[in-house]
């Protein structure tokens, strides 16, 4: 099964630093995308929902807290995490950033592995899905690290979407999610797919987890949620 990893979009325009960054980030087995622009940026982003932004205060076109207030400003990014890297050091300027949307603020210059130690923390509390713990539910364990599921202890086959789909679900328990909201969380608002396809991924999910199937509930009307309550 092809691996799940977290896509970085780096918004920055210092050479050097965007290779320091990149270079980290990819050895911790993430996926990044650079632009060198907010309007770049921004395309980029209409293309590809990235997990997280990498966010420079100074920019060629523009501040980087007016590409903020954009990302902010659309519901499809809204909730998408932003860490500010900027060399303003001053306590109105951070406060500024953070004021202005934005998740975390590191200023340059800054060690590589304090980046990736605050991008995996924002990460584990704004998007459990993508954290690289191990998640469990009754017997079924999911290892986001390998990209596997086991039950009892013995591996499982299990397709790459139903894979998406049980590892959301493990990282949001006892929560209803309707068919909606599993595709723009899943599959990303760029997908074109029709909401009974959630069912059909559903139905294969239930087959794969066989004596586990009963951990995905149908909430009738509503739509699907994971829960180990009988």
């Amino acid at each position: 099964m092809a691996s799940d990893k977290t896509t970085v979009l780096i918004v920055e325009d210092e050479p050097a630093i965007v290779e320091l960054v990149r270079f980290s980030l990819r050895e911790a087995g993430w996926n990044c995308v650079v632009a060198q622009s907010t309007q770049e940026a921004w395309e980029v982003m209409q293309s590809r929902t990235p997990q997280l932004v990498l966010l420079d205060w100074m920019l060629p076109d523009q501040s980087g807290l007016r590409l903020l207030a954009r990302i902010r400003g659309d519901r499809h990014f809204a909730a998408v995490p932003v860490i500010m890297l900027t060399a303003k050091s001053m306590e109105e300027d951070k406060l500024a950033g953070l004021n202005g949307g934005a998740d975390d603020y590191i200023t340059k210059p800054f060690s590589p592995r304090e980046l990736l130690a605050r991008a995996r923390a924002l990460l584990r509390r704004k998007s459990p899905e993508l954290a690289e713990t191990q998640l469990k539910a009754g017997p079924v364990v999911l290892d986001p690290v390998s990209c596997t599921v086991s039950m009892n202890e013995n591996k499982i086959d299990i397709g790459h979407a139903e894979y998406k789909l049980l590892k959301f679900f493990m990282a949001h328990p006892e929560r209803v999610f309707s068919r909606s909201q599993l595709l723009d969380k899943v599959w990303g608002d760029h997908v074109v797919i029709e909401e009974r396809t959630v069912d059909v991924h559903v139905l294969r999910l239930r087959k794969a987890l066989k004596d586990a199937e009963h951990l995905i509930k149908t909430v009738r009307s509503v739509g699907y949620m994971l829960t180990e309550k009988p």
